[in-house]
């Protein structure tokens, strides 16, 4: 038997679940493995630095599939859980800059992942 490391829970903020859902079968499975690994401490291949909210401890993992790109951004910033920040099919006609409004959101999401994280932590 493998012994795993303790993982986090997931903690969806705003649509973010929602909008996860409405994603394609195998961009769901590719996600959710980048979920899982965030869960235990690890990083998919397929993760980065998200560069809108200026630091390492939010991430996204980008997939394209069948000419769209998706992305789903959280953060492991806080030590209780892994926040799921935004989850979206990336629409922007410049280049692969992250649109205004999902930046405001994810930064929108980010204060309130903090606000449960100071409730929920001791």
């Amino acid at each position: 038997m493998i012994d795993l490391p303790p993982t986090k829970p997931v903690v969806w903020i705003g649509s973010s679940r929602k909008d996860f859902r409405d994603f394609p079968d195998e961009v769901k499975s590719e996600m959710g493995y980048g979920l899982f690994l965030a869960q235990i401490g690890g990083r998919h291949r397929k993760a980065k630095t998200f560069k809108g909210a200026g630091d390492a401890g939010v991430v996204e993992v980008i997939d394209d599939f069948r000419g769209d790109t998706f992305r789903t951004v959280y953060t492991v910033r806080f030590s209780s859980a892994v926040y799921v920040l935004h989850a979206f099919q990336k629409k922007s006609k410049k280049g692969i800059a992250t649109p205004a409004s999902d930046i405001q959101l994810i930064e929108q999401r980010l204060r309130e992942a903090e606000r449960i994280h100071k409730e929920i932590s001791p």
